[in-house]
């Protein structure tokens, strides 16, 4: 139990979380409705958002809820993909970076948590960084994957 209750802790002194979930809707219609109710239930909480600054997909969905919401975005999306993916243009804090391993290191240092939504295998790799790092004692910030159907 005392695990539980400080995680519970850390995620209530939480500001930001990220989430990592994917840049395509997915196969079930569940994972749209699921990416918004999670950018809806941040809003609620007061917590912002931190994730990989595109429109389109799960992530554009994300977004889009929390901006409808008044929360607080923040996206950070690589130079050397900016053009395949379409990067997101509304209100939101937008962070153009050089590499992959900026866009990573620039979530992490913006996040008190992490969360995982349906994806592939870029959510997959985020996550399993994240949580190696929080193996090797790089960070105690809470992960979390949200199963989906």
């Amino acid at each position: 139990m005392m695990v539980n209750k400080k995680i519970n802790e850390k995620v209530k002194a939480a500001r930001n979380i990220c989430v990592f979930c994917g840049a395509n809707r997915g196969r079930h219609p569940a994972y749209a409705e699921m990416a918004y109710e999670v950018g809806q239930l941040l809003v609620h909480k007061g917590l912002g958002l931190v994730y990989g600054g595109c429109s389109i997909g799960l992530m554009g969905i994300l977004a889009d809820s929390v901006v409808a919401g008044g929360g607080v975005v923040h996206g950070v999306m690589p130079k050397v993909i900016a053009d395949r993916e379409v990067t997101h243009t509304g209100p939101i804090n937008l962070h153009m970076v050089d590499s992959m391993h900026q866009r990573k290191q620039l979530m992490y240092e913006l996040a008190d948590a992490f969360l995982a939504l349906p994806g592939g295998v870029g959510t997959l790799e985020e996550l399993t960084e994240t949580l190696t790092w929080f193996q090797l004692g790089l960070h105690k910030k809470p992960c979390a994957i949200l199963n989906i159907q």
